[in-house]
């Protein structure tokens, strides 16, 4: 196919913002090409929300064909958590003919170098921003988030991940000049001379294994990552949240058509039910690196096995909340409780365990037994969620069934403080939607250990009463260490256990919020600026997004020459 984007048009149009790309990386500042709010859509090209609603209700029932070589069945059976099937099949691949399909093209996308490669990418999340309102249905009806968070989460949050990791991907290869005059003296001899050639080489094929509850925000990184870094790519949904990845390879197909390079760079791997398809690509010689977000056993697994690619997971952790004190109680109760329930609590960055000393803390309204503060926190989460329509938007509905089997059976580990309640969305009458539960645990006894020391996925969370606020800094230093945290947030008005919780974070590794009382939530974080996860606990090999989380996707390869 003849080139439709040149490379010098590419340049032109996308270079201003990966280089505010990049200025936004250094600066650690607010910055982001895609709006949050869904009415800034619907001119210059973009979809609407009408349009988008229409887009995504158009795919359903229908047979998405990508065009891609290996094709030897199609599959689907996506189920909403509203309750809607969405009929949609996609290609299954014959991986024996699809994966020598896709390595055709590396050359060429090799040859075409760094910058290239980053403005393809840049046109490719263009057209994706394009499209956000239909992806928003996608995310949300595969994922179960309300929609303004599948729209906000799904769209341009994800979007500035990858944007992000396109940044951070050219600035490791251009590090590296293209070309050096090398010359060495040698006296009253000639000098040594020699011109090298230094390019940037992908390891192969990148594997993306997708998850279900967030599919596009943390599969954006590592796939834009390996792509930017002049790999091919292989995107393995979740088997229930496979559109909005399907939809990522659709656009990515069509724009590397169209700049003149094979589309076959980046293609999909569906399953069908109970294939397991996964761990054969993981051991597949051609996989060079694979990206991961789930469970800590099949984390584990490709760790362990899949030894011939760069592995990177973000796994299970167990994140924490140590409450010391606070100068503004409302402001902290009224964060946690929407951290706490912000999507059903189905977030990995979502606090489960609140270490709050046995004998209270002290507060701007006045000492607040542990009593207190954990009914407090309850009135507070179920004051934010007393209005259904409210409690809607912010719940969503729970991903699948392991999720509402985990809330039904908290009530069994401890006292609840707060039950969990039915909520029926008139909307969709088959969404699952449960507000969260609150159980309260005695630290000092090993059978309640044996509980919060585990992560329950989903809106549960336990109020850990622990004998003091150095015994909770050494219970989150365990916990950290032992099993993992993406996040750590902590309440005090000490700067010396500020300090001493900061410490404890620094020495295991583990991001961390303080005093959040206001519109930021210990749960959200912002590309461009804040890592996610640090790659240095059992949580996550890699933080999104860093150096190293680019760097080892490509080698530099030196050809030396006399004259």
């Amino acid at each position: 196919m003849a080139a439709e984007l040149t490379a010098h048009q590419l340049i032109e149009k996308h270079r201003p913002v990966l280089d505010q790309a990049l200025e936004a990386v250094r600066t650690r500042a607010y910055w982001s090409p895609h709006p949050e709010h869904p009415k800034a859509y619907g001119e210059h090209g973009s979809l609407s929300m009408a349009e988008g609603k229409a887009a995504f209700d158009a795919l359903l029932g229908t047979r998405l064909d990508l065009g891609q070589p290996g094709t030897d069945d199609w599959v689907g059976g996506e189920t909403s958590p509203y309750g809607i099937e969405l009929g949609t099949t996609y290609p299954h691949p014959d991986v024996d003919v699809l994966l020598p399909a896709m390595r055709a093209g590396l050359r060429a996308w090799r040859d075409a170098g760094a910058e290239t490669r980053a403005v393809v990418c840049v046109e490719i999340l263009a057209r994706i921003s394009a499209r956000t309102h239909e992806f928003a249905h996608a995310v949300m009806h595969t994922s179960g988030q309300a929609f303004m968070m599948a729209f906000q989460a799904g769209g341009p949050h994800a979007q500035d991940r990858g944007l992000e990791a396109v940044a951070y991907a050219y600035a490791e290869q251009v590090r590296t000049p293209d070309t050096a005059e090398w010359t060495k003296p040698q006296g009253k001899r000639d000098p040594l001379a020699l011109t090298k050639r230094f390019t940037p080489v992908g390891r192969g094929v990148a594997l993306v294994i997708g998850c279900n509850t967030f599919p596009t925000w943390n599969g954006y990184p590592g796939l834009f990552a390996s792509l930017a870094t002049g790999n091919a790519l292989l995107v393995k949904p979740h088997p229930r949240a496979v559109l909005p990845l399907a939809l990522t390879v659709q656009v990515a197909r069509e724009v590397l058509a169209e700049a003149g390079f094979d589309p076959n760079l980046v293609a999909l791997a569906a399953e069908r039910p109970g294939e397991g398809i996964a761990k054969t690509l993981a051991l597949r010689p051609e996989i060079k690196i694979i990206d991961y977000t789930g469970s800590t056993s099949f984390g584990d697994w490709l760790e362990t096995h899949a030894r011939q690619a760069q592995v990177y997971t973000e796994k299970a952790g167990v994140n924490t909340v140590v409450v010391d004190s606070t100068d503004d109680y409302k402001g902290m109760l009224a964060n946690l409780a929407f951290s706490l329930s912000l999507y059903s609590g189905q977030m990995c960055t979502t606090p489960q365990n609140l270490l709050i000393p046995r004998d209270g803390i002290t507060t701007d309204a006045g000492p607040k037994s542990y009593e207190e503060v954990v009914a407090d926190l309850s009135a507070s989460v179920a004051g934010l969620l007393g209005d259904d329509a409210r409690a809607n938007a912010l719940l969503g509905a729970l991903v699948n069934p392991d999720v509402r089997a985990r809330l039904e059976a908290a009530p069994g580990l401890g006292e609840v403080a707060l039950p969990s309640r039915e909520i029926s969305n008139p909307e969709f009458p088959d969404a699952v939607v449960r507000t969260p539960v609150i159980v309260k645990l005695d630290g000092a006894k090993p059978d309640a250990e044996a509980v919060y020391l585990e992560e329950c996925f989903g809106p549960v969370s336990f109020a850990v009463a622990v004998d003091s606020a150095p015994d909770a800094l050494e219970l989150l230093r365990r916990t950290v260490r032992d099993k993992g945290a993406m996040t750590v947030g902590a309440y005090t008005t000490s700067d010396e256990f500020a300090e001493a919780v900061a410490e404890v974070c620094l020495e295991e590794c583990a991001q961390l919020s303080l005093n959040l009382t206001g519109g930021v939530y210990v749960n959200q974080t912002a590309a461009f600026s804040d890592f996610h996860g640090s790659g240095g606990n059992p949580a996550a090999n890699a933080a999104l997004c860093d150096g190293a989380f680019v760097a080892n996707r490509f080698r530099v390869v030196e050809v030396r020459r006399e004259g």
